[in-house]
């Protein structure tokens, strides 16, 4: 199993546990940058093109293929899925194609791919001024939710009670557009669909973030995950909890919109991740993102319901139909977290107790930042500190594991201009 994985930007290193995963499964992995360091990834199996141009990395994937002739191409990053796209149509190996892949990206080409095909969402309307926001606002009612169209991690994601909030998220929104890091790391070159924001109408109830497979005309619900977060105006991934607490029939209602959703954003053979919320009692999509979901979710998915989106990947990456069947739950109690720092600011230090990584519940920890790094918080940004999982014996024991450990875990942060 010879596969390549591509990001046109290196997101520092937070792809790197998951290609140990992808090793860990028997493949020869090898990676290919377009921007990044030289000391990423073992030299025999890494090659930086130099540039992150569409062009430049097809080149470079086409004559690294000649020498080791890939099985498949494919991506973890959110920025990369129209990249992995083009390369793999450019070197004939599996892939979505970039009409879906683009689909599947671009929010607003989400949107209106779910509206032809039926699939549940909310309302939306594309706005390039205050005064559009202002008029999806009125036309919608309030709350609403204003987004950037090529976002990820819920970046600049704001609610908005009123019209008062809505011109102060928009202007922070708008700015954020300008300095939206997801976006710098997209590949030059490709048709992305229009870069701008998005004003929605409010799903008002619970959300549900679901690993899935696409495989021609069926679609597999691996993995349901209920995040817990309690909800102010910006939006942290940052609680979960699994095994889900929905009934049957409201998996099968979550399958439904899922297939509906898949279908209409073409895609046949893919690795999903959907972000579902029940509104008024009917699922409505969120998003479907053609990649697994990040946080700790790949490693709750194997413990709480035996589903590997990890090694999903690389077989949809190679043609292969994973071993995907409907969701089943084990019945082991997880709990996930984003480790948050208190206010925005630059690293000095991030404290983790002796032994909180070794200990036989805690699953996942991961820190994504370090020393030296800029983190921003609402409204100037999304940033955080890492991930931790815990199992439990209960809904009630996994949580109180997960925040009892998390609140050890904390930073020192000196003045983001000093």
């Amino acid at each position: 199993m010879r596969l390549l994985a591509l990001e046109a930007r290196q997101n520092a290193t937070y792809y790197v546990s998951r290609y140990e995963q992808v090793v860990g499964l028997g493949a020869d992995l090898y990676v290919l940058n377009g921007e990044g360091t030289e000391d990423f990834w073992p030299a025999d199996r890494y090659r930086v093109a130099g540039s992150r141009s569409i062009e430049a990395l097809i080149a470079a994937a086409k004559e690294w293929h000649a020498e080791e002739r890939f099985e498949g191409v494919f991506t973890f990053s959110e920025s990369g899925v129209l990249a992995v796209a083009a390369v793999a149509e450019a070197l004939g190996l599996p892939g979505i194609g970039v009409e879906a892949a683009r689909a599947s990206r671009n929010k607003l080409l989400m949107r209106q791919a779910h509206e032809r095909g039926g699939a549940a969402h909310p309302h939306f309307r594309f706005v390039t001024t205050e005064a559009e926001a202002l008029a999806a606002g009125e036309a919608f009612g309030y709350p609403v939710i204003v987004k950037p169209t090529l976002g990820a991690a819920s970046h600049y994601v704001f609610r908005a009670d009123d019209a008062a909030e809505l011109r102060q998220r928009y202007a922070q929104a708008a700015q954020g557009l300008t300095e939206l890091s997801w976006y710098a790391m997209e590949a030059d070159g490709l048709d992305l669909g229009p870069h701008g924001l998005l004003v929605e109408s409010f799903l008002d109830g619970d959300e549900f973030l679901v690993e899935a497979l696409a495989w021609d005309d069926e679609v597999y619900l691996g993995s349901i995950v209920d995040r817990v977060t309690a909800e102010g105006d910006t939006f942290d991934d940052d609680v979960h909890h699994a095994p889900t607490a929905l009934t049957p029939a409201q998996v099968e209602a979550l399958h439904e919109v899922v297939t509906a959703g898949a279908r209409a954003q073409g895609l046949r053979r893919s690795v999903m991740h959907a972000e579902v919320r029940f509104h008024e009692g009917r699922p409505h999509l969120v998003e479907i993102a053609v990649r697994p979901g990040g946080g700790g979710l790949d490693h709750m998915a194997r413990i709480s319901a035996g589903h590997d989106p990890i090694a999903a990947v690389a077989d949809v990456a190679r043609g292969v139909r994973p071993q995907a069947g409907h969701y089943r739950p084990t019945g082991v109690h997880t709990a996930a977290m984003c480790l948050l720092p208190p206010a925005s600011g630059r690293v000095a230090h991030v404290h983790v107790p002796d032994g909180l990584a070794d200990r036989d519940d805690v699953f996942f920890l991961k820190l994504t930042a370090k020393p030296g790094d800029l983190v921003r918080r609402p409204p100037a940004g999304n940033s955080i500190l890492g991930f931790l999982g815990v199992t439990g014996t209960s809904f009630e024991d996994a949580m109180c594991t997960a925040e009892e450990l998390a609140a050890q875990v904390r930073a020192d942060l000196t003045d983001p201009d000093a």
